[in-house]
């Protein structure tokens, strides 16, 4: 059974940081690209950032909205892929999900709200 659980949403003030995590099993993660998207309220899905797979895995691509501010890593070794969310703005609140890039299989999200 393929699944993508995340974790560590929650409400942080404007300028805060948040780290998303997401578990990945019941499929060869460490060869697969996965990607961050988010669904702010009553918009679009709206992609975030790609974590490419192997050696370059550390190198990610980023949404112009997320870039300097949002960080990809994955753990291969821990079937774990993260987001690093710095500088947060009340435009970053919305549903984050963890998906994967070839056919959009997406976790359950987590939620994060940016609000002093």
């Amino acid at each position: 059974e393929i699944r993508l659980v995340e974790s560590g949403g929650g409400l942080v003030q404007p300028g805060g940081s948040l780290r998303l995590s997401c578990a990945a099993s019941g499929f060869p993660f460490a060869s697969t690209v996965m990607k961050w998207v988010r669904q702010p309220p009553g918009k679009g899905i709206e992609w975030v950032s790609t974590g490419l797979v192997g050696m370059a895995a550390n190198i990610t691509t980023y949404a112009f909205s997320g870039k300097g501010r949002f960080t990809t890593i994955r753990d291969d070794a821990k079937n774990m892929l993260y987001l690093q969310m710095n500088s947060l703005t009340r435009d970053d609140s919305a549903v984050y999900f963890c998906a994967r890039l070839r056919d959009d299989w997406r976790g359950q999200g987590a939620q994060v709200t940016v609000s002093s």
